[in-house]
């Protein structure tokens, strides 16, 4: 059963910082939920992984396409996050051309799990990866959600419809961003 209210995590994440020289100019950052979800209405959602057909082709672009829209709409900011590590997040947003969408990495899985997300998708070589889902959130609680039917380990399909950023904007639009 998925929470109501998000729970506390850190993301160890990944920052770009000009005072590093080589290569790889980046650090280590903890952030936490508080960090990305407090005194904000955003717009979450989450998938089964970086570079992955459906996420990679739909999902992240339509989101990062359409955040003007959901701004006009009453929203902060729009989060994607998977079970991916920083480094693969980062290399996903880079190849996608993303810089409204923010990336969060839940490498270990423990946000998602608390969630009530996490789903065994062995079936696909993945391990343990996030349900696809979005969800509006107002100060880390959820006022809406927007799960994928199926929600099941190793489900045979990748249901995509429900947690599109299309069908998010058609609700909030509609008013209907109070709980359900």
């Amino acid at each position: 059963m998925p929470v109501n209210k998000l729970p506390d995590v850190v993301f160890r994440t990944r920052v770009r910082d000009e005072s590093i020289e080589g290569p790889n100019p980046y650090r280590w950052e903890d952030k936490t939920t508080a960090d990305y979800f407090a005194g904000k209405r955003v717009v979450l959602f989450s998938l089964p992984g970086a570079f992955t057909p459906t996420c990679s082709t739909y999902q992240l672009p339509d989101y990062e396409k359409l955040y003007g829209e959901f701004q006009a709409e009453g929203i902060d900011a729009i989060y994607c996050i998977s079970v991916n590590d920083a480094f693969v997040m980062n290399a996903w947003g880079k190849s996608q051309g993303v810089d409204k969408v923010g990336l969060i990495p839940d490498g270990s899985g423990e946000f998602t799990r608390k969630m009530g997300m996490l789903v065994a998708k062995d079936n696909l070589g993945f391990g343990m990866r996030s349900w696809r889902y979005a969800a509006i959130v107002n100060d880390g609680v959820v006022e809406k959600w927007f799960i994928e039917d199926g929600l099941t380990d190793n489900c045979p399909t990748d249901p995509y419809g429900v947690s599109s950023p299309q069908n998010v904007l058609e609700k909030l639009r509609a008013g209907e961003s109070v709980a359900a």
